[in-house]
């Protein structure tokens, strides 16, 4: 990520439910996105486990202020038929997006631990000094959530039947799942408020599509 912002996403999706939801993520929802003024890229994970569908999308801003920014807010309230079938359907939905103020490494990986939390209780910058030395670690990155931007009303957000969000996150980019799982434990170390069942219960995150703005004709 080279942007200064961020936006993060999760839901859930039924099974019966994927082949659309995933059709108009990777057909429709993320072009319509990446298109839109300030937004350079998104990447979409999903859980890498069997027994949920679980989805990550992380979309790469040149700034915070993107997201109360004219042309974002335009889509936010202006849905495609496609959007308006599928945001009912998704559940458990979190959504947050702010600032990068923190990161290190290089490149990305097609692995990643992404650990909210609500109150930045460390040294933003040298966490991500430390964790990006851990082996098969790509990138380690600190995002700040801006509450304010995240919590504006929407006709989309309002067609979904519950929406949360978080004060930040920590997105660990590894080679590899076991590199992963590593440095999610060494960031529980050198962060005791992570040391808990929740943020070890949290699933892990397979690449699973990927759009940046340059790869669009026009």
């Amino acid at each position: 990520m080279r942007g200064a912002g961020f936006l993060a996403i999760w839901s859930d999706v039924e099974a019966h439910d994927l082949t659309d939801y995933r059709h108009w993520l990777t057909r429709e929802h993320t072009t319509e996105r990446v298109t839109t003024k300030g937004f350079r890229g998104v990447r979409v994970f999903r859980a890498a486990r069997d027994d949920i569908n679980r989805f990550f999308i992380l979309y790469e801003l040149e700034a915070p202020e993107v997201l109360d920014g004219e042309a974002y807010l335009a889509r936010l309230n202006a849905p495609t038929p496609w959007s308006q079938r599928i945001m009912p359907l998704l559940k458990n939905f979190a959504r947050g997006g702010g600032t990068v103020v923190a990161s290190a490494g290089i490149g990305q990986g097609g692995y990643i631990a992404a650990l909210p939390f609500e109150a930045a209780e460390f040294d933003p910058a040298a966490l991500v000094r430390e964790l990006a030395q851990i082996d098969r670690v790509a990138a380690i990155r600190v995002l700040q959530t801006d509450t304010a931007q995240t919590s504006i009303q929407t006709r989309e957000k309002s067609m979904r039947s519950a929406d949360s969000s978080f004060g930040g996150l920590v997105l660990i980019e590894a080679l590899d799942e076991p590199a992963a799982r590593n440095a999610v434990a060494q960031l529980k170390k050198a962060v005791p408020a992570f040391d808990t069942d929740a943020a070890a219960n949290l699933p892990l995150y397979a690449m699973f599509f990927g759009l940046h703005r340059r790869l669009l004709a026009g």
